[in-house]
């Protein structure tokens, strides 16, 4: 594909992204609506591409967490429908208004949201970011350039195809969705030069993928490296919760960026904690690779290198250390946590407090699993990504942090003195 019509691309969107600023709420509802019923209608189809993508990608010899990503069932399709009902039926932030004062010399300044005009996505393997990347970006009033990864070249093409037959039925510029529809870098680094026409870059991947983007990129980035989420076990936890929480944040989904990677023990209850967690993991075939304390306690767990620490495993391997206190489990997080989630185990509200104002990550919770840091689990609807660059948007992000706030004044004759 040459520059030019990349180019193209992205001012066909700048131009067509006019349209969505004016487009009511009713009319994006009912878009989505439309889209979400022609994705169930076409359900075969999108499965018979899926397969092609499927194919190549047992070949290649795909890793296993990377198939769950890309495949579409019977359930993924419905769960992309479902996402674009959840985004229809949220309320739309463009054109609110909040913060409105009145000044000394009466007038009026507000903040009112707006569309951050043209967002481009690059992302790798799973399509379903396909129609919910699309759906919040057209709830929100921007245009999106959608630029997927190879191994899903044939899948994305039919979803694109499915979402563009729904605009152009509902009368909307079809160009608000751009598309890639090659797989080469080239293609990437083209569009990253284009910031006359795109206002926002949001890379969702490896850590591979999102330095390129942010070191290549004219466009602002949103960054978001990699999950490397911690639990810490803290003394006066209770245990039957922290078993269960801990097994479920490493292996429930392991390849996905809010899994547990490091998990973090208070000293004083080590030995009766590992001792049946350990157990645990391995009956759930769980690779543990420790520190040297924890290895006397568990003579099979592998040692633990300085890598481990910063590891996104995105598999059935765990990092395990035994810390003296609270203290010395926050410092671990600073020195090697990438600022996505990080988890306490407690009773005692002091000490969870403590750990909510020292991690600075974009999500911490208490007693709950690392899986929760989700847009859908909070509310969001689908979310177009999880940052950890702070910039106007830090953690899952939904439908508002799409939008942007200008100011607004209203006057009645005021003149600056």
């Amino acid at each position: 594909m040459s520059t030019q019509e990349i180019t193209d691309i992205a001012s066909n969107a700048k131009k067509a992204s006019r349209c969505l600023a004016g487009l009511s709420s009713v009319k994006k509802t009912e878009l989505l609506r439309h889209m979400a019923g022609s994705l169930r209608e076409k359900a075969e189809v999108l499965k018979i591409e899926n397969a092609k993508d499927l194919g190549q990608a047992h070949k290649t010899g795909l890793s296993s967490a990377m198939m769950d990503r890309l495949t579409l069932s019977d359930n993924v399709i419905e769960g992309m429908a479902r996402a674009l009902e959840d985004i229809a039926d949220q309320a739309d932030p463009v054109g609110k208004i909040t913060d409105m004062t009145r000044r000394p010399n009466g007038l009026m300044v507000g903040r009112m949201r707006i569309p951050i005009g043209v967002v481009a996505i690059i992302y790798e393997s799973r399509p379903n970011v396909t129609s919910d990347a699309a759906g919040l970006c057209l709830k929100s009033g921007n245009a999106v350039i959608l630029r997927g990864g190879s191994e899903a070249i044939h899948s994305n093409t039919a979803i694109i195809e499915v979402l563009k037959d729904s605009l152009t039925h509902s009368g909307i510029d079809p160009d608000v969705i751009g598309f890639i529809p090659v797989t080469d870098r080239q293609a990437i680094l083209d569009m990253l030069k284009l910031e006359d026409f795109i206002d926002l870059v949001i890379p969702r991947g490896g850590e591979g993928l999102i330095r390129t983007v942010s070191q290549n990129s004219l466009i602002p980035v949103l960054k978001h490296y990699k999950g490397v989420c911690h639990i810490f076990v803290d003394r006066q936890a209770d245990l039957e919760k922290a078993f269960s929480i801990c097994l479920n944040a490493k292996v429930q989904r392991p390849g996905v960026c809010n899994a547990m990677e490091t998990l973090l023990i208070d000293g004083p209850i080590a030995g009766i904690f590992l001792a049946k967690m350990a157990q645990i993991y391995k009956q759930h075939g769980v690779e543990l690779r420790g520190c040297p304390r924890c290895r006397v306690f568990f003579p099979e767990m592998k040692a633990a290198t300085e890598d481990d620490w910063y590891a996104e495993f995105l598999d059935l391997i765990l990092a395990v250390k035994i810390v003296e206190d609270l203290q010395e489990a926050i410092d671990h997080i600073e020195k090697y946590g990438s600022n996505h989630t990080e988890a306490i185990i407690t009773e005692n509200y002091t000490r969870a407090m403590d750990f909510i104002n020292q991690v600075d990550s974009s999500t911490v919770l208490v007693n709950a699993s690392t899986r929760f840091s989700d847009g859908g689990e909070f509310g969001l609807g689908a979310e177009v990504g999880i940052s950890t660059s702070k910039v106007h948007a830090y953690g899952p992000m939904g439908i508002e942090d799409l939008t942007i706030r200008k100011f607004v004044c209203f006057g009645d004759g005021q003149i600056r003195q």
